[in-house]
């Protein structure tokens, strides 16, 4: 991780805890300002990706996974923008949902890592097993959807936490001859 990638991260740390800090605060506006911020960030992402695969992946080997990975990321981004008028607990299943896939797939790519033979796979399977719990407390309490607010801003605080922790910690470098 380069230094501009560390402060990038503990930047996004430290805005995500302000968010989820404002979540709580106010939980009647959250649901709008949570989807506003995933959507954009999707789109972002999205973008970003397709124009990677535009200007350099599509002449690389499996570069159209590019392709597809940029045109879902902002069909989810379109998806995300369009839920303004749904019931709230449908957003929290939406919302819940994504946590949860989240830490699943945290939890496969620590698997992955310790079979690799990697001695830093505890952080991200502990990160893996937290995301999905919180997100089965989000179901839990899904008809209390100020609990259930609560529950998903201590999960954004516990990954920026541990986004600010990752970008602090020694990183390996591998050299190629």
């Amino acid at each position: 991780m380069t230094y501009l990638q560390r402060i990038n991260s503990v930047i996004s740390g430290i805005i995500s805890i302000a968010v989820a800090v404002l979540l709580i605060l106010y939980p009647n506006y959250a649901y709008a300002v949570i989807l506003t911020i995933l959507g954009f960030g999707l789109m972002i992402a999205g973008i970003k990706t397709l124009i990677y695969f535009f200007t350099m992946a599509r002449y690389m080997v499996g570069g159209k996974v590019s392709l597809y990975k940029g045109v879902i990321l902002f069909d989810f981004a379109a998806f995300t923008l369009s839920l303004t008028n749904v019931p709230k607990i449908y957003i929290l299943i939406y919302l819940a949902g994504i946590h949860a896939f989240s830490g699943l797939v945290e939890i496969l790519r620590a698997n992955e890592a310790r079979n690799n033979g990697a001695k830093n796979f505890k952080l991200k399977f502990a990160h893996g097993i937290i995301d999905v719990f919180m997100a089965i407390c989000c179901f839990v309490f899904i008809k209390k959807t100020n609990t259930a607010v609560f529950i998903y801003s201590l999960g954004i605080i516990y990954s920026a936490i541990l986004r600010i922790i990752t970008a602090f910690r020694k990183s390996t470098l591998m050299y190629v001859r």
